[in-house]
């Protein structure tokens, strides 16, 4: 079965999949995100049944083609995708590329052809001879604290690197992190985690939308959630606001109340 649930008022017939096109409407930011200057945060995470946000490492194990198809989407309407540095290493990160897709959505939304990939890393320990930083279409972005390493920060910039310091320790604070993109146009952004990065998002109140494929799997384990670090003081709330499904895989998206 693949469907658009009533909540997005969509429907599709069971035998094809969805378009590109259909999934950018399903998926656009909000009206005016972009003439104001101000971030949206979006996060586009994967979790099993039983809450495991990777298995062996890993958040492929819990995908599908279509959770895939989202994810090249989200990436297609975003600006720039900030992802951890444990991350970056775990899943192999690439630049982004661009797609003809998309290419005139985003020439539309004077964007430019790929998303920029911003790394968030404390101790720059980034291996910066790797295509992400060597070949990609938009200038890759490494975020850090005043007191990183000044060893590595300098590797960084001598590899090209657009380092940007966002926190006044070690690690960087979530607020100056955003507005520090939005001050280089980067507004449109999309986080994929991983869970240590999200819990810090949504500890700080930053995350605006939550887009959660929950995967028909289940792992027993001890995996992380999709948001990690310490609990909030109050939870905070989300409405639905769009819900997809195909071979029992659901693609919620939600946003903050």
């Amino acid at each position: 079965m693949r469907r658009l649930l009533p909540v997005t008022d969509q429907t599709l017939g069971p035998d094809r999949e969805w378009s590109l096109d259909e999934l950018a409407d399903a998926y656009a930011y909000p009206v005016g995100t972009g003439g104001s200057g101000t971030p949206w945060l979006r996060a586009n995470m994967v979790s099993s049944l039983d809450g495991a946000a990777q298995h062996d490492g890993r958040s492929q194990p819990l995908s599908c083609t279509a959770d895939m198809r989202i994810f090249g989407t989200l990436r297609g309407l975003a600006d720039a995708v900030v992802v951890g540095a444990e991350t970056v290493r775990q899943e192999g990160y690439r630049p982004a590329r661009a797609r003809d897709a998309f290419a005139a959505r985003r020439a539309a939304a004077g964007q430019g052809p790929a998303p920029a990939i911003a790394v968030v890393s404390a101790s720059l320990g980034l291996d910066f001879s790797l295509p992400l930083f060597t070949e990609p279409l938009v200038p890759t972005v490494v975020l850090t604290g005043a007191a990183a390493p000044a060893d590595r920060v300098r590797a960084a910039r001598d590899a090209g690197v657009d380092v940007v310091v966002a926190g006044d320790g070690p690690g960087v604070e979530p607020e100056r992190a955003l507005a520090a993109l939005a001050e280089r146009g980067l507004v449109r952004l999309l986080t994929e985690g991983g869970p240590r990065l999200l819990g810090q998002f949504v500890a700080s109140g930053t995350l605006d939308e939550c887009c959660l494929t929950l995967s028909p799997t289940m792992t027993a384990g001890a995996a992380q959630r999709i948001a990690g670090g310490p609990s909030v003081a109050v939870p905070e709330q989300f409405a639905l606001a769009g819900l997809l499904e195909e071979a029992g895989f659901l693609f919620t998206r939600y946003r903050r109340i």
